[in-house]
């Protein structure tokens, strides 16, 4: 008996271990309140898509999972405005992107081999424009997820249930 209990102990964790239980999360920035969570992994990207207030055009920053960490790796945008890089990191990339959009048509800049550490990704949630997180190869409103002015975060966390 005592060897079937270890046996199903075993198997358990074997079980466990082997599922992926690290998720994307989205909470509220106050609180805590857990708005969503993703499942993702080691490799896999997330997106941030809103409209620049300034200049009124789409903004997307691009995230990465690495080491249990959130990375930013690129960030696209159509014009400069308030807020937006205007000059190189080093092993950073300038490019251009033709963006094909209901919301934009035209060439976009990227900025490319960004590699910055951004656990704890802030964002305030418009109250003109939507936030919308692509994630898993889904779009995601945050406006619906979270309403307007929501303060939210985003992590990479451990949730073993």
């Amino acid at each position: 008996m005592a060897a079937a209990a270890i046996i199903l102990i075993i198997a358990a964790a074997v079980f466990l271990s082997s599922r992926t239980l690290w998720y994307l999360t989205v909470r509220n920035r106050d609180t805590g309140e857990l708005y969503a969570r993703y499942r993702m992994s080691e490799g896999e990207r997330f997106s941030i898509t809103f409209i620049h207030s300034v200049n009124n055009y789409p903004l997307t920053d691009i995230y990465e999972i690495e080491n249990k960490n959130i990375y930013v790796e690129e960030t696209v945008y159509c014009s400069f405005g308030a807020g937006v890089q205007t000059e190189l990191n080093p092993g950073e990339v300038l490019d251009k992107v033709y963006i094909d959009r209901p919301d934009y048509q035209g060439w976009a800049m990227v900025i490319r081999n960004i590699h910055q550490l951004r656990n704890n990704v802030g964002y305030i949630v418009g109250t003109v424009s939507d936030h919308v997180l692509n994630v898993n190869g889904q779009d995601v409103s945050l406006r619906a997820m979270c309403g307007r002015n929501a303060a939210v975060r985003f992590n990479y966390e451990f949730i073993p249930w």
